[in-house]
């Protein structure tokens, strides 16, 4: 029964998962309306017929937005995610795998990022470089990669003590070859579980700044930026926050429900603390 069970949800999970990826994909060809068209005269209209969402204080159809705001915040946090990995990945393998200065080099500008909380350096990197959609995908980066870089550090110093590793080496199998055929294996699933934890904190990091002004600038779909947007209007017109709050909570929970399946299927630990 247990069993059953688990294979359900398991199914449930990825149905929910592709629908959503589906979805995305074919927000702009379902979207009912010009997400950026302004109308005065349908200013903060309610549900209805023409408007699903309703309207916001400069008549936009509010569906439609979030529609568009769905590929803007997703995909930016997905771009984020994959920058992040192309960085912090091979510095970890490198470092990990080489040791000596290489490795006390990176693991000190490593340990210089994870002194400060996430956020606060985002904000602090973001504050410095001024608004815009740039600068809030560097501001991540550069806080983001370092984890990536230190899990596969600690992944590449426990394996390369291994036997099968000493073995290749006397068989005469390179450093590349080590770490092609042995090192990003053993990295991939730890990183995937990782990752897919992350996309739900990217996407609630670029909705933070895109609502206190640092990231997403008017006109712009962005959920966070619809949020900020809003907030003067919340007693007259409240779906102007709650629709794009409850998108953001939604995909923030299918993510996390996502690594958290992964985590149980690769049967890792989440290692970003460790060394």
């Amino acid at each position: 029964m247990i069993r059953k069970s688990m294979v359900t949800s398991r199914s449930a999970l990825y149905v929910t998962s592709f629908v959503m990826f589906i979805f995305l994909l074919a927000a702009p060809f379902i979207a009912p309306h010009d997400p950026v068209y302004v109308n005065m005269g349908e200013r903060l209209r309610g549900i209805s017929a023409e408007h699903v969402l309703g309207t916001d204080h400069l008549g936009r159809d509010v569906f439609s937005r979030i529609l568009a705001g769905s590929q803007m915040t997703v995909g930016i946090s997905a771009l984020v995610l994959a920058i992040s990995l192309c960085i912090g990945v091979p510095i970890g393998l490198l470092a990990g795998y080489l040791g000596g200065k290489i490795d006390r080099f990176f693991m000190r500008m490593v340990d210089a990022f994870m002194a400060f909380p996430d956020y606060i350096v985002a904000i602090i990197l973001s504050g410095l470089l001024g608004p815009g959609m740039f600068n809030l995908v560097f501001a991540i980066v550069m806080v983001k990669w370092v984890g990536y870089a230190r899990l596969a550090r600690s992944i590449v110093l426990s394996e390369k003590q291994r036997d099968y590793i000493i073995m290749a080496k006397i068989n005469g199998l390179g450093s590349i070859g080590i770490l092609r055929k042995h090192m990003i294996p053993h990295v991939v699933g730890n990183v995937m579980v990782l990752a897919t934890l992350d996309v739900g904190k990217i996407i609630l990091m670029i909705a933070s700044l895109s609502y206190i002004g640092l990231g997403a600038q008017p006109p712009a779909p962005e959920w966070g930026a619809m949020l900020n947007e809003g907030k003067a209007f919340f007693y007259h017109a409240p779906h102007l926050m709650v629709i794009p709050g409850l998108a953001i909570m939604i995909v923030v929970l299918m993510s996390n429900l996502l690594g958290d399946f992964l985590r149980d299927r690769f049967d890792v630990k989440n290692q970003k603390g460790e060394i």
